[in-house]
This record gives structure tokens, sequence and C-alpha cells, in this order.
């Protein structure tokens, strides 16, 4: 099973990831972590594909994605979920990854990738806050 965890910078991504793999087991990986599994881009992400590709049927693959170009890595086939948050509580939460002060540029950039992936196909959409996340964990361990 893969499961492609996709939305922006602190929409709660993470936290989901982390109760999925304490109820399903099997691997996470964020962003470019492929890069790892070869000397060059284009070999990583080869075989990066070929391991999720192999999850379909084996091991639960959790794939974590903040950036919309990544999803292009995400077999047919794999459970799609959307997580997202209210700008203000995204805002809130990068202040606290900056030591409390959101400086003007930032709050810029998340103001103007707000909603980047809200046209994407999902099988589940993470509101974080208002959905319950067992529940969620619940129905997508149903789908293996």
């Amino acid at each position: 099973m893969v499961i492609a965890i996709f939305g922006e910078s602190c929409t709660g991504k993470s936290t989901l990831a982390q109760a999925l793999k304490e109820r399903l087991g099997g691997e996470v990986y964020t962003g470019k972590d492929y890069l790892r599994m070869a000397k060059d881009e284009a070999s990583a992400e080869k075989l990066f594909r070929e391991k999720l590709a192999s999850a379909l049927t084996g091991d639960p693959a959790i794939y974590v994605i903040a950036e919309p170009e990544h999803l292009s890595l995400v077999p047919a086939g794999a459970v799609r979920v959307l997580v997202t948050a209210e700008l203000e509580t995204i805002q809130e939460r990068f202040a606290q990854r900056m030591h409390g002060k959101l400086p003007p540029p930032v709050a810029a950039m998340l103001e103007r990738k707000h909603g980047c992936f809200d046209n994407e196909a999902h099988d589940y959409h993470y509101i974080s806050g208002e959905t319950d996340l067992g529940e969620l964990c619940g129905q997508i361990e149903t789908k293996r």
C-alpha cells in the first residue's frame, strides 16, 4: 500500500504520517528523501518510483509531499490524502518554527502558496483541527 500525504507546510502531514506508521507500519519518506538512493537525481527517482510501485502490493510506504511537482512520483493505485489547514493556522505554526516571529516575506510566500494543492485528486481530505485523526487512519487501513 502506498499512501501519498500532500499539502502545504505546517498543515499536519507529518502528524498524519506518524499516526499511519504507528497503525500500519512501513516506511515514511518525505520530500526528496529519495535522493539518497543513488548518486544522481535521475537514478534516485527511478529507484524511488520502483520502490513505491512494489509497495502497492507489499509493506506500506507513506510519502509526505509538500511540493506539487513531487505528486508525479506517486504511482496509480496509491491512496491520496490531501491535508489542509486555515491560512492563519499555517502562519501560526510556521511562526513557531521560526522562534515566534513570522517575517513578512515568509508570510507573503505562505499566502501565495495557500491552496496550491486544493484541486489535486485525492481519496481523503484531512482538515487539520477538524478531521478526527484516528477515524481517518481507520478508513485508510480498511483500504489495505
